[in-house]
């Protein structure tokens, strides 16, 4: 063969190799058309069985040379790209995305602008016990300048048999501490019939791990016009935390607050591994201010103050940590909150860090 026919067969490689771009590239504007038609439709984006329908016509008019079993490889992988734009396209849409709104959602507590670029704080108790536990908590926020102040009323706890949290009445302390000492108060609740009458009492509603893929509830939070600190599940992926924030922006609320707080791997150093890099994804993937609970994340007190730094590092909007009187009497997580001390400690260090960052 001379080099001139060589040279021609080569051409015509080339020339088949655009040829194929471009279907490739055609059947893949299809695909995306097929896509937003079953989404509009409720229709599951992956179907096995127009999968394999496609497949055995394409190996039924395959006439070589290549064998059924590599043709059947080269299309699963056109068919498995094909999917994925598909995805792409649904991500683009979502609500929460910063592709669809660019700019950081800023939400006000209180004149606490959180998502602004600078850098904010909520303690407090694991559980509201009393009045006087919380306005001793409260005292110590107020003292630092501070703004934000947590408490459970409602507490999902793993044994039946432990302090479930005061409910209503703890809520009703949490507001009036939030009148008394001119906090916001952020408070967990479980179910979605008590959203309507905790909206009247705290000025977030938190929505926690074991809650993140709670529907209904994702809904009811959706449904008012109340701040959303929504946290991560024990064992969620990135991309269902995401996608539990759309529920709640998709019923109409935009007010959302994501909130790592650890997740559960196979690690018994830690209460839970906290996944720092969740913090830049979750700035780059959404419009959202993202927190930091370091107390669930590690489950020690000491290990509160550099994961607080690492968190702010990183990039988070801010950080949760529980404070607690005495914690040795605290009713639930009394090994990893801290005292009025310790505390004291904690954010005079915690200042020190912010200002190194400026």
């Amino acid at each position: 063969m001379s080099n001139k026919e060589l040279d021609q067969l080569r051409q015509r490689v080339d020339e088949l190799n655009l040829e194929l771009l471009s279907l490739i590239n055609e059947r893949a504007r299809l695909v995306q058309e097929i896509g937003r038609v079953k989404e509009t439709q409720g229709v599951f984006r992956y179907d096995p069985v127009r999968e394999r329908k496609m497949l055995d016509l394409i190996k039924e008019n395959n006439d070589g040379p290549f064998e059924n079993s590599t043709i059947e490889h080269i299309f699963k992988e056109i068919f498995k790209a094909g999917l994925e734009l598909q995805k792409d396209d649904h991500r683009k849409a979502l609500l929460v995305s910063r592709k669809k709104k660019p700019d950081n959602t800023v939400i006000d507590l209180k004149g606490e602008k959180i998502g602004d670029g600078n850098p904010h704080f909520v303690f407090g108790p694991c559980a509201v016990e009393s009045y006087e536990q919380v306005a001793t908590v409260a005292e110590s926020v107020k003292a630092k300048g501070l703004k934000l102040l947590r408490g459970g009323a409602y507490k999902p706890r793993t044994s039946p048999y432990d302090f479930q949290g005061l409910g209503l009445e703890g809520l009703k302390i949490l507001k009036r501490i939030a009148d008394e000492y001119d906090l916001a108060v952020i408070s967990e609740i479980t179910n979605p019939a008590d959203i309507e009458t905790a909206v009247q009492y705290i000025d977030v509603i938190q929505i926690g791990a074991r809650n993140m893929q709670n529907f209904d509830l994702l809904k009811a939070a959706g449904a008012v016009n109340k701040p959303v600190l929504l946290k991560r599940g024990l064992a969620a992926t990135i991309e269902e935390f995401i996608n539990a924030a759309e529920y709640i922006m998709a019923h109409g609320n935009g007010q959302i607050i994501l909130c790592e707080r650890g997740i559960r791997t196979y690690e018994r150093a830690t209460r839970n591994t906290l996944d720092i890099s969740a913090v830049p994804i979750l700035k780059q993937e959404t419009h959202l201010p993202v927190f930091v609970d370091v107390t669930h994340s590690t489950g020690r007190r000491d290990l509160l103050l550099p994961a607080a730094k690492a968190a702010l590092a990183i990039g988070a909007d801010g950080v949760m940590a529980e404070v607690h009187p005495d914690p040795a009497v605290a009713l639930s997580d009394s090994a990893q909150q801290m005292d009025l001390k310790q505390f004291d400690e904690f954010y005079r260090e915690i200042k020190k860090s912010v200002l190194a960052r400026v």
